[in-house]
């Protein structure tokens, strides 16, 4: 008897085991999605990223600029809900005139470019440079697509933050 709970204690340890094997190559496969993804949209719109400068500083597009300050300041906020991410795609749909997929590649490459700045503050005072080197001062539709995601009212790391790109774009 006790050979036999022996040999279903094996089996069931090695059930336990693959299963989890399995599950984690899931993981790894969603995650090479989530890198394709924003390679795609990257090549897509043109971004070129050179080895010896940060990725925010190989910014050419002021779309790409402006839509990583945008997400940055939502981020702000904290995660961000669905109804706010809709409210950032329509915004800037409507003020880059930009089709959905496009807007959503500006989205992935600005969260992207986010994240290689280590979060949302020095992603914002860095691609706000960028783009008011980019549009030599000009904000743009910056403002109304900050609009569409800003808290309501806005938070103290909100106000900061228009005030910091404020004082990048009158220098």
């Amino acid at each position: 008897m006790h050979i036999i709970a022996a040999v279903l204690a094996l089996l069931a340890g090695v059930y336990i085991f693959v299963n989890r094997a399995r599950n984690a190559a899931e993981m790894t496969h969603e995650l090479m999605g989530v890198a394709d993804d924003v390679r795609a949209a990257a090549r897509r719109l043109g971004f070129r990223r050179n080895k010896a400068q940060h990725p925010v500083e190989a910014i050419e597009d002021p779309n790409t600029a402006a839509v990583t300050v945008a997400t940055a300041f939502m981020e702000l906020h904290g995660l961000p809900t669905e109804e706010r991410r809709q409210a950032l795609v329509r915004s800037i749909q409507s003020e880059l005139e930009v089709g959905l997929p496009e807007a959503e590649e500006l989205m992935i490459l600005g969260r992207w470019l986010m994240t290689q700045c280590n979060g949302p503050e020095p992603a914002i005072t860095r691609a706000s440079r960028q783009l008011c080197k980019l549009t030599k001062g000009d904000m743009g539709p910056l403002l109304e697509m900050l609009k569409a995601v800003s808290a309501d009212p806005l938070t103290e790391k909100q106000r900061e933050a228009i005030e910091e790109i404020r004082r990048i774009f009158r220098k």
